[in-house]
């Protein structure tokens, strides 16, 4: 069984950065791929990250060189710093897990954090 728990969202200015994390429970959390979705007010949910199992990584364009997913296996713990946000950046955050290997975990979500950037 996975839980998880995001944290670290905030409000920050155009350029600014943040760092989420995502904790995680369960046993098997070196075992499972970890993900970052976000859904902004009226779109849909949005994969950003991933960083699977063996620690191979994953970026939708848009934050292609600005994002970066890492995990800390000892402390079964997911984190995405965020480097030069932009307003379009604004959304929810949800960290995402599943079992193995694979591009986009769903097995598994937190309830995500607010993130919001203004110009």
């Amino acid at each position: 069984q996975v839980h998880l728990v995001e944290s670290g969202g905030g409000s920050v200015q155009a350029g600014g950065s943040l760092r989420l994390s995502c904790a995680t429970s369960g046993s098997i959390f070196s075992s499972n791929s970890m993900g970052w979705y976000r859904q902004a007010p009226g779109k849909q949910r949005e994969w950003v990250a991933t960083i699977t199992s063996g620690g191979r990584t994953m970026y939708v364009d848009s934050v292609t060189g600005r994002f970066t997913i890492s995990r800390d296996n000892a402390k079964r713990t997911v984190f995405l710093q965020m480097n030069g946000l932009k307003p379009e950046d604004t959304a929810v955050y949800y960290c995402a897990a599943a079992w193995g290997s694979i591009s986009f975990p769903r097995d598994y979500w937190g309830q995500g954090t607010q993130v919001t950037v203004s110009s």
